[in-house]
């Protein structure tokens, strides 16, 4: 499934095998939040550390303990069970003093942080997420993994939705389809968001695919749209320089469509491959443009920021690197390895 969900790989054969997140200590992320917090307003910020649980459980504890709504606690993003993870969450508290959150701090869960500001957290505000990751059974040539690294290092990998996107065992994917085929909704906002994400996921990962097949991912094609690193900011290929640096410098990418209503922002070869992946999912795009989502864009390839590596012994390799938000270190890893998980050790999500 893992395969089918992320694609082809653009480096080469998987250079051996390794097991992902023995232990939650494996996995770690940290939000990197580029917000200066002002110390005063009606918002508490709290800096989390979390082991064990997922990001909704963590809220729903926080609203209980503060006696506020679920809907008046906020986070950036959604992270990982069964990782080591430390992310934001504010909660909306207008004349009140701050709670008494003692009772639930504990190993699972502890606060580093924790200050006022004027304003809410709102989803995906934190700027990247850096990551520690162990990978432990490790069957693999140690020189074969540092090529390999180094090139990953200096180009990059093709940007795939990992497949905690789609759902333990494809799970959400199924869901989708079912309510797809059905041409119906899911009543709750949050089922439906999660779902209608997932269907776009797939199209953009069957895009990417073809473009890593052919080997375009990570080249600029005359009918390419093309974004930056860290912006939402766009324009047609035909308007960039000859001598531009920035696409070889990892800073300005093509990219695929996010499936909605309206015009496709790419032209030429590279809208006719987009639209040849939306034909053979009719049902989906259908979906998805009857949800009202408009066409968005999603950048091909996936640069890693300050990785490096080292192994304590030879079955263990450690990575850390950081990736911009709403990107998969899963994305990274396939690119290295075929992987297991340890019981209980599935990803969920990353953003």
């Amino acid at each position: 499934m893992t395969e089918q969900l992320l694609g082809p790989r653009a480096w080469g054969k998987s250079c051996g095998r390794a097991t992902l997140k023995a232990t939650p200590d494996d996995f770690r992320v940290t939000e990197v939040l580029d917000i200066a917090l002002s110390g005063a307003g009606e918002h508490l910020w709290l800096l989390l550390e979390k082991r064990g649980l997922n990001t909704e459980e963590v809220a729903r504890q926080l609203a209980r303990a503060a006696g506020i709504s679920l809907r008046n606690v906020s986070y950036a993003g959604l992270k990982d069970r069964q990782a080591v993870t430390r992310q934001w969450f504010s909660l909306q508290l207008p004349g009140r003093a701050d709670p008494d959150f003692s009772a639930l701090w504990s190993e699972q869960l502890r606060c580093l942080e924790q200050t006022r500001h004027q304003r809410k957290l709102q989803r995906g505000a934190h700027s990247a997420n850096s990551f520690f990751i162990r990978l432990t059974d490790l069957q693999a040539d140690q020189a074969e993994l540092d090529t390999r690294l180094q090139i990953i290092a200096a180009q990059g990998v093709p940007n795939y939705f990992g497949p905690q996107r789609f759902g333990r065992d494809g799970s959400n994917l199924h869901d989708a389809r079912r309510w797809a085929g059905q041409g119906g909704y899911p009543p709750a906002r949050g089922t439906r968001s999660r779902l209608l994400s997932t269907a776009r996921s797939l199209l953009f990962n069957r895009m990417l695919a073809r473009r890593v097949a052919d080997g375009s991912w990570n080249r600029i094609l005359d009918g390419d749209c093309l974004a930056f690193t860290n912006s939402r900011s766009q324009f047609p290929a035909s308007e960039l320089a000859p001598d531009d640096p920035r696409p070889a410098a990892l800073d300005l990418h093509p990219t695929a469509s996010l499936w909605g209503t309206g015009e496709l922002a790419s032209s030429g070869a590279t809208a006719q491959l987009e639209q040849q992946v939306a034909a053979a999912e009719p049902e989906l795009t259908a979906w998805l443009e009857g949800a009202g989502l408009e066409q968005a864009r999603r950048i091909l390839r996936l640069p890693i920021q300050g990785l490096t590596w080292h192994y304590p012994s030879t079955d263990c390799l450690e990575l850390e690197f950081t990736l911009p938000t709403g990107c998969f270190a899963t994305a990274l890893l396939h690119e290295l390895l075929e992987l297991s998980s340890a019981p209980g050790g599935g990803l969920e999500t990353e953003n």
